[in-house]
């Protein structure tokens, strides 16, 4: 068991913007993630498949496959239900809010997002 808590927890960001990827690696390698990144849902989809990650902070609107639905087929996943998923988005209406809930998303932070924001976040979803 102690060997298990040493285990670095994994973080998956996806993002289609190479930048919002980078300063949400910035803000949970911090916390003590492991990051690995991906560009849309269809990759991501994949990396989860290989190893399910414990937190997920995800765009909404990318090529491939939205975050939505991208959320929808990770919860779909052996273990997916194990993991927090975050949409990272600038999507902040109320309708989107409840859309991106309805898909499976644990929490919301709208972009731009910061350090702060998002770090308070996991706080209060327990992943920090």
């Amino acid at each position: 068991a102690a060997a298990r808590s040493s285990t670095p927890r994994i973080c998956l960001v996806v993002d289609d913007s190479r930048m919002i990827r980078k300063v949400a690696r910035r803000i949970v390698e911090g916390l003590g993630y492991s990051v690995v990144e991906a560009e849309n849902g269809e990759e991501a989809i994949a990396r989860c498949k290989a190893a399910m990650p414990d937190l997920v902070l995800t765009d909404w609107a990318m090529p491939v496959m939205s975050g939505p639905d991208f959320v929808a087929a990770l919860r779909a996943l052996p273990g997916g239900n194990a993991s927090c998923v975050v949409f990272c988005t600038s999507m902040s209406g109320v309708h989107d809010i409840h859309r991106g809930i309805a898909a499976g998303a644990d929490d919301y932070v709208v972009k731009p997002f910061d350090e702060t924001t998002v770090t308070d976040k996991l706080k209060a979803l327990g992943a920090a």
